[in-house]
This record gives structure tokens, sequence and C-alpha cells, in this order.
């Protein structure tokens, strides 16, 4: 069976961990979307992985795991990953990438400073890691594959026609041109010679990994497509321009992952037990007060890819709603419970206040949500530590009665329940 993992969210819910805890049931974990942009922390055996590019199912032995098709790849930050990995003592062996998979470019990282610094105060608070202008490249028709970047002739032509363009673009667009940031950052030379050399050293792990993912279903193998972002980062569904630039999500895994939608038999929203945020952009729950920070320290809400501090706000079913049916969800896998133990009382949004009208669907356009205030309904917290839990019976009653609460709400079943960072501390609902 294929399994479809996304967030639920706006990204950061914690899927490294659910991935993880699956992945021990997978044959094939399939990354199909993003690029080291995301991350997805596991912490295993007490050791902390911090995975970017390598899918989080490289954990168990036995499992392959592939970057998919869709995915934009910054070679020499996935060998310094890899590095990492290597280091706790993980091997590699089922690592695969695919040949279609565009290659991020030392360019794409440069205009990608350049233009988030000229936004200035209306920047969309990118990682800056390249990932926007190579989607651009892709969907322009002239980005570089790892394909290219294993044949040296096909990846020399390609990039003295790229590089001759993005001379004159940086130049036209940001005044850069002949300047000494120019010539020390775009170099043939150097970056030919990184990139094949870089080529080289993960020629071993190139595949189609569309045919590794349909050959396993087809033998009746377990299949997991591994989503990186969130629902609402989603280049259409998702809170445009604060989005990201490919689609995670279960929609996402047909196109970029190769695998026909009907082969899908279940997909997971993965979804934090409260909304937090990273970046700009409208947030209906977002808190601003002792409650906020609370939370934020509690659930350690800092972003595994930059470092940055998390907005945190109460639960926003509305959101979690509009997942649940943009994706098709069949389950929803809830972390974090833990950070709210403490709390003497939790605060549930249910609905927006639009200017007076009432509305429960998720708004098509960010100046429509900017103008919602959250309906809440206040629940009561508990105290006691639940960072042991192995069941739904060992929870406090208030415990229990917030998940039943979001169950009823979103229409969705509450299938895993996380109460802790390590594998260890979930629990099947």
């Amino acid at each position: 069976m294929i399994t479809a993992l996304v967030g639920a969210q706006w990204g950061d819910e914690g899927k490294g961990k659910v991935i993880d805890i699956m992945a021990s049931k997978a044959d094939v974990v399939v990354r199909a979307t993003g690029g080291n942009n995301a991350g997805h922390t596991v912490v295993s055996g007490g050791k902390t992985y911090k995975l970017h590019l390598v899918p989080s199912g490289i954990l168990y032995e036995g499992t392959v795991c592939c970057i998919g098709p869709g995915c934009v790849v910054d070679p020499l930050a996935l060998l310094r990953e890899m590095e990492e990995v290597e280091a706790n003592g993980t091997a590699l062996d089922g690592l695969r990438i695919d040949y279609r998979a565009h290659i991020v470019m030392p360019y794409h990282l440069l205009i990608d400073e350049l233009s988030e610094n000229a936004k200035g105060e209306n920047g969309i608070g990118t990682t800056k890691k390249g990932i926007g202008p190579c989607y651009m490249d892709k969907a322009e028709r002239v980005g570089i594959r790892f394909y290219d970047i294993l044949h040296p002739d096909v990846f020399a032509d390609k990039l003295k026609t790229n590089l001759a363009a993005k001379d004159k673009y940086i130049g036209g667009m940001f005044g850069y041109k002949n300047t000494a940031l120019r010539r020390a950052r775009l170099k043939f030379g150097e970056i030919f010679k990184a990139y094949t050399e870089a080529g080289k050293k993960l020629a071993k792990y190139a595949a189609d990994t569309t045919v590794i993912a349909y050959d396993a279903h087809k033998e009746g193998k377990n299949v997991l497509f591994e989503g990186a972002q969130g629902t609402l980062l989603d280049l259409d569904m998702g809170t445009y321009p604060f989005v990201t630039s490919s689609h995670p999500v279960t929609g996402g895994f047909c196109v970029s992952g190769g695998i026909g939608p009907t082969f899908i038999g279940e997909c997971i929203g993965i979804a934090k037990s409260y909304t937090t945020r990273v970046g700009k952009g409208p947030f209906p729950t977002e808190l601003f007060d002792y409650t906020g920070d609370f939370i934020r320290e509690a659930g350690f809400e800092y972003g595994t890819t930059t470092g940055r501090p998390r907005r945190c706000g109460w639960l926003d079913l509305v959101i979690l709603r509009y997942a649940v049916r943009v994706n098709g969800l069949t389950g929803i896998a809830l972390n974090k419970l833990d950070t709210l133990t403490g709390l003497k009382e939790l605060k549930v949004c249910v609905g927006y206040d639009k200017n007076g009208e009432v509305i429960t669907d998720f708004p098509a356009d960010i100046h429509e949500l900017e103008d919602c205030k959250p309906i809440y309904e206040t629940l009561p917290g508990w105290t006691e530590d639940i960072t042991a839990a192995k069941s739904l019976g060992d929870l406090p009653q208030a415990a229990r009665d917030y998940l039943a609460f979001i169950e009823k709400h979103i229409g969705c079943k509450i299938k895993l329940v996380g109460v802790g960072p390590d594998r260890t501390q979930s629990f099947e609902a």
C-alpha cells in the first residue's frame, strides 16, 4: 500500500518524527517535493538527526529512501548532510536520487538572497536556499537536472548558457553586473568543477525513483510518501504569496513523485496540538502574550533549517478542516500534546468572524484572511506529565476531551498522538 504523509498546517508539524515511526514498516520512502529549505528533526537512541534532503526513513536498515523527481537538490548541501548522517553511524546504502530532480545552482542562491533583500519589509521570509529561483528555472524549462551533472558535456553547455543569462538578469534586476560579488560567486570553472565532482560522488545513488516506487507497490510492499512543508505553504492552496514554490499536498505526490492517484491508499495529515508559523503572512490565532511564549519555549519552537523562532498560537480547526478537504485525509497524527501541559485552559478556534459574518471555510486569499478574527471555544487544561503515556487511557480526562473535541470538529480520526520528541513517545489512538 502507498501511504501519503502531509503537513496539515504551515509546516514544522513534526513530520520527521511521524515519518520515522511509520518508516519502520515501509519498504520504500519517497521525498517528492521541496529542497533543503525543509527540515525534519528525528530523535532516536539519544541522537538527534536534522534531515533536510535525506528522507527520514534512512534510519532503518534495508529501507530504500528516494529523493524524487519533484525535489530540487543542492548537491553540495546534500553531501554535507550525508556526512553528518554517516557520522552518526547510519549507512546511506538505501539512498536513491531521481535523474529528473532539478539542481540548485550558486546563481539560484545569489538571486534568492538579492531578491529577498531587495523586497525589504515586503519580503516573504524565504530561507534563501535558492529553492524558489530553482523552481523558476524549472518552469522556464532552462533548469539543470541531476542527470546533467552526471554527464559533464551536457552540464558544461547548459551551465555556460545559464551563467550568461543569469549575469544579464542579475545585472539588470539588482545592479550587480561586473561587480566583485558576481565575479566571485558565478565563475564557470569553479562551479563546473565543484558540481561535477559532487556528481561523481552521488552517481551511485542515481535512479528512476518512480520505477522503484511503482514496482514496490505492485509487489505488495509498503511505500511511504514523505511530505515537506505544509498544506498552507502550497503554491496554489496556501496563503499566497507567503508560500513555498512546490506542492506539499497529497496531489503533489502524484505529480512530483510520479505515482497515479488511485495507487494512494491512505493519506495522513500531521499537525501540532497548537499552531505555529515561520515567516510573514496572516495568522488568526497568533499569540503575543505569556501563553505564546510558553508554547514556544515548552515546544522548543525554533526552525530546524533557519533557527528562527516560530510564531505560536492556539489550535485552528478551520485550518485543519481545510487540510482534511484539500488532501483527502483519512487520518491525523497530532504531535506535541505534551507542550500544552501546565496551561489552565485551552482555546480552540472553531470559526472566524469576518466583519461580523461567521465563516467556517478557510478563505481563498490572504486579504480575506487578514480580516478574520478567531472564534474560540475554551476547554480545561491539565497539569499532569503525559510524556510517558502509551495509550489514550494514560492521558488525563482533559487531554482526552481535547482530542475528542478536535475529531468532532474536523470530521477526521486522530490515529497517532505524540507526547514527546523521541520516536517512542507516541501511541496509536
